[in-house]
């Protein structure tokens, strides 16, 4: 049975202190500057250097898989998936895959938080090799334990990828909130490592679960393309 272990602490600070081996994968979302209690450029500046740590702690083969939405401030887009780049490339790590998570369907316009968030998987060594690739897009976030979680279908994209490309057995989230990205890793038979700062998040982290999402329902497009063959 696939263990889960949640520690409560300060991420960063128990990120110094570990180094993960060839059976660990990171899968986590790094928090925006609304959950930090620093100023803008200061939480900038936090976020590429703990994406270069995240990505230093790791083997050379290893993996690690970033979700993250980006916000307007001041009529101003903040592209969070350049701040990981950043910081992937510092740690000498390379883009594995830039996907597109849908978190409104197309044409419909929203405010505030865009109706995308990115998905992004950096490695020093791993490479993907064309007949490996998957979806650019995922369609679906997925059901979302809280307002600031990982949806379950985005899970379900990294979780597989670093099971069946990386052959990973341990998932890590050193920012894990209440504990999505741990409950799908157990749910596919990874151990799964999770660390939060809030002891209440902590204590539902270890208990969540998660059911898998709903088969994708046939389009009727390719049902009539189908039928022409």
């Amino acid at each position: 049975m696939a263990s889960r272990v949640v520690h409560c602490t300060e991420g960063v600070a128990w990120l110094r202190d570990q180094t993960f081996d060839a059976r660990h994968a990171v899968i986590t979302s790094l928090p925006d500057v609304s959950e930090m209690t620093m100023p803008f450029e200061a939480w900038r500046r936090w976020f590429s250097d703990t994406a270069q740590l995240i990505c230093e702690r790791l083997a050379p083969e290893g993996v690690a898989i970033f979700f993250q939405t980006d916000i307007k401030r001041d009529g101003r887009w903040v592209d969070k998936a350049y701040l990981v780049q950043r910081g992937a490339e510092a740690a000498q790590s390379f883009e594995l895959f830039h996907k597109v998570v849908c978190r409104a369907p197309p044409g419909m316009t929203t405010f505030g938080r865009p109706a995308w968030a990115h998905l992004l998987a950096f490695s020093r060594e791993r490479r993907v090799e064309p007949g490996d690739s998957t979806a650019d897009v995922l369609p679906r976030l997925g059901e979302m334990p809280w307002a600031r979680a990982m949806g379950v279908e985005a899970c379900e994209a990294a979780v597989r990828f670093v099971k069946e490309q990386a052959k990973a057995t341990v998932v890590v989230d050193p920012f894990c909130g209440l504990g999505t990205v741990l409950a799908v890793a157990n749910r596919h038979g990874l151990d799964a490592v999770g660390v939060e700062l809030s002891r209440k998040r902590a204590e539902r982290a270890q208990a969540l679960r998660v059911a898998p999402p709903l088969p994708k329902k046939p389009s009727p497009e390719r049902d009539a393309e189908a039928s022409k063959t």
